[in-house]
């Protein structure tokens, strides 16, 4: 049964929100809010996964659990007459080790853990969905999956949840999935077809000089000149290497190198990651960066040792998915800025597995408000959201299924 939250936030009237989602808003909110008092990292997600399960098994839904460890799929079939297609929803679970500083009722109880991100959120997003296309069955034809996933922050649990076949048995035609975007205020989606978000690829370097003393340089491989040699030159890649109209950074995130003031390092570790849109790059940058810093090493004397992973591919949204999702969001949200077709980040997301597999759409729903000091960004110690957002939430993923499933 659906219980009442006093006091929930009510549901701004610039949004296009049928009367039993707007009166689904107060369980969102508790669902929510008891998701960020007990938030898990990427694969230790049991408490959550525990309470989704408890819900789904309540109202009936058919669900497997321990998917990729955590994960679950929930299984809503429709029972409009006609012939029918599966839509997969797709919603994160896991939070970040940040040391939460908001002061508000439903702050984590974890120590060293927040929901930092919206993924909170997200789950309670596609619970109620999931409730709600269970109680309206008769709407739409064909089945919806709704994947509940583990371990986006990393190491990543898309990929093993493909692996474990959650988009087979029925075989899944498409995909949808959001994120409360805090870049974004609240009555606004951010929507694009192609890449919305990022490739992430890392890598490691370790300069290997010779040390010694710092009044007798000539006698030495200092690695930390060669280190700054090397992060300057890494710069070059991207400004004369890579197209202009295709956007990509090159970050060095870490350096460490050095232990007394007087005594020249025989070795700097850095640390970095590449970000790209183009999906031709795929293969380029490891091989280009590792030419720089042999080149730079051998100029001055120097070995080195060189790591490097890719973590994400680029999110790329397929144009007649984000057809959908616009066509629907444009309903939802009535503000003034309402859908914004050119949103785009150099963040990385792991909802691009699943995109690489069948054609999807991700998208951003605005969730600032800095009236009520819900503004900071991703990540951020005091990262919260406005609630209200929850509902639009909803709504765009019941529009999308009655629409692709009608």
């Amino acid at each position: 049964m659906i219980s009442t939250l006093p006091n929930a936030t009510s549901i701004p009237n610039h949004a296009n929100i049928r009367l039993d989602i707007r009166t689904l808003q107060p369980q969102l909110v508790e669902w929510r809010r008891n998701f960020h008092q007990k938030p898990e990292l990427g694969f230790q997600e049991q408490l959550t996964a525990e309470f989704i399960c408890q819900k789904l098994k309540a109202w009936g839904i058919e669900h497997e659990s321990g998917i990729a460890k955590t994960g679950i799929v929930a299984i809503i079939r429709g029972e409009k007459p006609g012939f029918g297609k599966v839509l997969a929803i797709r919603a994160d679970m896991d939070a970040l080790p940040i040391q939460e500083q908001n002061q508000v009722p439903y702050r984590s109880q974890h120590d060293g853990i927040m929901h930092a991100c919206g993924h909170d959120g997200h789950t309670a997003i596609a619970l109620g969905t999931a409730y709600y296309l269970h109680q309206h069955r008769d709407r739409f034809n064909g089945i919806v999956k709704i994947i509940f996933q583990p371990a986006e922050e990393g190491p990543g649990g898309a990929k093993p949840m493909v692996a474990a076949g959650v988009l087979k048995n029925p075989d899944v035609d498409a995909i949808i999935g959001l994120h409360l975007w805090n870049n974004l205020p609240l009555g606004t989606v951010g929507v694009r077809s192609g890449a919305l978000m990022a490739a992430v690829e890392c890598f490691d370097c370790t300069i290997l000089g010779q040390g010694g003393h710092g009044a007798m340089p000539h006698q030495t491989v200092d690695s930390i000149v060669v280190a700054a040699q090397v992060v300057n030159a890494l710069q070059t890649i991207v400004s004369r290497n890579v197209n202009p109209l295709d956007a990509a950074v090159i970050t060095i995130g870490e350096l460490h190198a050095g232990t007394k003031r007087n005594v020249i390092a025989d070795t700097a570790r850095m640390s970095g990651t590449i970000r790209y849109f183009n999906p031709d790059l795929a293969d380029f940058f490891q091989n280009k960066i590792e030419t720089v810093i042999a080149g730079v090493c051998a100029s001055n004397g120097a070995k080195y040792d060189f790591q490097h992973y890719c973590l994400y591919p680029p999110v790329i949204n397929h144009p007649d998915i984000t057809h959908l999702v616009q066509s629907v969001a444009t309903k939802v949200v009535e503000t003034p800025l309402g859908v914004v077709p050119e949103c785009q980040t150099m963040g990385g997301e792991d909802m691009s597995f699943f995109l690489q597999e069948v054609p999807g759409c991700y998208f951003f729903l605005g969730s600032a408000n800095p009236q009520l000091n819900l503004a900071y960004p991703h990540h951020h110690p005091r990262f919260d959201f406005d609630e209200t957002a929850l509902a639009m939430g909803v709504e765009i993923f019941v529009g999308c299924v009655e629409k692709f499933l009608g």
